[in-house]
């Protein structure tokens, strides 16, 4: 009798210490899985969330805060919908924060649903010559704080070039105060014209 509680105890402590070590090893998995997750990813699953909490709040480079959806997601940018400020285009490099419910945190950090998608593999550049193709008018917020209005004739691999005039107006020639480059790494964020759709 005092035998088969011992060995009952041993067996209770063993199973004990098991279930310790598996604990250890699925945290450890976790973290080892949390560790591979990308920003675009987390981004892409706020796509698809609920509306019934406040918008995600953006912290970008210019010290701006945009409380707005997810509308896409690419390679290297996201695509934004802020209510009455219409569309608007954020590289991942101007994203100083992000705040957003803590229901959100967690969800965006599961596992991506499938496969990528094309836009996962659009980078800004294409993103940015969609634009100059449609002669879209913008407005360019860069990380210093400066806002430049026009229209994006050219787009390289890493950066653009803006036609300015006036925001609201077409370009014409005739309207264009100047040009200016600008690197991608200079580039806050990007406003659409009211009425213009990204891609």
């Amino acid at each position: 009798m005092r035998w088969d509680r011992f060995f009952d105890d041993l067996e209770g402590q063993l199973a004990s210490e098991w279930e310790a070590e598996r604990a250890a090893l699925d945290t450890e998995a976790e973290r080892l899985r949390l560790s591979r997750v990308l920003l675009r990813e987390r981004l892409s699953a706020l796509m698809d969330r609920g509306r019934e909490t406040p918008a995600p709040s953006f912290e970008v480079a210019d010290g701006t805060v945009l409380a707005a959806e997810v509308t896409g997601v690419g390679a290297d940018w996201a695509a934004l919908e802020g209510g009455r400020s219409g569309a608007l285009i954020v590289p991942f490099g101007s994203i100083a924060a992000i705040g957003m419910p803590h229901a959100d945190v967690l969800r965006t950090a599961r596992p991506a649903a499938g496969p990528g998608t094309l836009a996962d593999r659009m980078t800004l550049g294409f993103v940015l010559r969609d634009l100059v193709r449609r002669r879209v008018a913008v407005s360019v917020h860069l990380v210093h704080g400066r806002v430049l209005s026009g229209t994006i004739d050219r787009a390289g691999a890493d950066h653009f070039d803006l036609a300015l005039h006036e925001p609201g107006t077409p370009r014409r020639a005739a309207d264009v105060t100047g040009h200016r480059l600008v690197p991608f790494c200079a580039l806050a964020w990007i406003r659409l014209d009211a009425g213009a759709a990204l891609i």
